[in-house]
């Protein structure tokens, strides 16, 4: 089993999502004579613990944004590569579609779908293609082992357009995965500055998937680019199969931390079995630039893993349902 940080793009200039360990810098306090005020107030914070992950994390808030894609409404929801000027957009071994579809194939669709809650979800889908190619600025298009169509929508545009974004909130996605050798779904965000100002970046991974790890997936949060660069990181193991039925992946953002949720429960540590919370450490840099996060939702597929050889009739195209994407506020 390979970890479940590991992620990789494809192509010559693909960047590598790992998960790296940093070691964090202690700032010098500036020296205050024993029993001052200052002294005490600062002792009475040093002592105080941070706040505690909230057992219910839609407690308290009222839904600020609820999509329950009766519709893919385009006014809201950009298809194709995700929104960046960094590079083309595409990444692991497939491509992603833009909304009328790509060399024939549309992997975007609301389906009937009993498990949820309206009665209707949305089905991003993988297909296989399994020949040279024509999409527009994609490294894959002569690449036998990536002549893949796929899904993903996104409240950005590459322009820096952000249809939709916030900068605190609870934000939770209700989904079922494909059972899969390639498969990579995920739920996640970026910070609005990273797409035309890509130097540095937040990205918060609420849940990535490996098709074939079934009781597993990972959560994230990776500030890329120089100074303070930082990651963090971990394996969420779960009780059910998660390409079985659906369930709610979840992260709480407040203003210089995050925890992620598994269906609304606090995603604990595997050592310390106490609830993760991450700290943020560009809040400030994001709140003064008055940045916001916008969400993506993505099926891809990994690269770094080897390609099934022979490709099974059954692998040959793969779907993720989205019963819902909710903001609470």
């Amino acid at each position: 089993m390979s970890r479940p940080e590991q992620t990789a793009m494809a192509g010559p200039d693909r960047l590598r999502r790992g998960l790296l360990k940093g070691s964090a810098a202690l700032a010098a306090a500036r020296s205050l004579g024993a029993g001052s005020p200052e002294a005490m107030a600062r002792d009475a914070a040093r002592n105080t613990p941070p706040p505690a992950a909230p057992d219910d994390p839609t407690a308290g808030r009222t839904v600020i944004f609820d999509e329950p894609f009766a519709r893919l409404d385009t006014s809201i929801w950009h298809a194709g590569p995700k929104a960046t000027t960094f590079d083309p957009g595409f990444y692991g071994r497939s491509a992603f579609a833009r909304i009328g579809g790509e060399e024939g194939v549309k992997p975007y669709a609301i389906v009937d779908e009993p498990a949820a809650e309206n009665g209707k979800a949305l089905r991003l889908s993988a297909v296989h293609i399994g020949r040279r190619m024509q999409v527009p600025h994609y490294f894959g298009n002569e690449n036998a082992d990536a002549q893949w169509i796929s899904g993903n929508i996104q409240t950005a545009r590459s322009d820096g357009t952000i249809m939709k974004g916030w900068r605190r909130g609870y934000f939770e996605a209700r989904m079922k995965f494909p059972r899969h050798p390639l498969t990579w779904p995920a739920f996640w965000m970026m910070n609005g500055r990273s797409i035309l100002f890509p130097r540095t970046s937040v990205e918060l991974d609420i849940v990535e998937h490996k098709g074939w790890e079934l009781q597993l997936y990972g959560t994230y949060l990776h500030e890329w680019g120089q100074p303070g660069e930082r990651h963090d990181g971990a394996g969420v193991p779960t009780d059910v199969d998660l390409t079985e039925g659906f369930n709610r992946y979840g992260m709480l953002v407040d203003a210089d931390r995050c925890i992620p949720y598994f269906n609304r429960r606090p995603v604990l540590d595997q050592t310390t079995r106490r609830p993760l919370i991450w700290t943020i450490g560009r809040s400030a840099e994001l709140d003064a630039q008055g940045d916001v996060f916008w969400p993506l939702l993505t099926l891809a597929l990994r690269a770094d893993v080897p390609y099934p050889s022979p490709l099974r009739e059954e692998h040959r195209r793969a779907h993720l349902l989205v019963d819902y994407m909710r903001v609470y506020g």
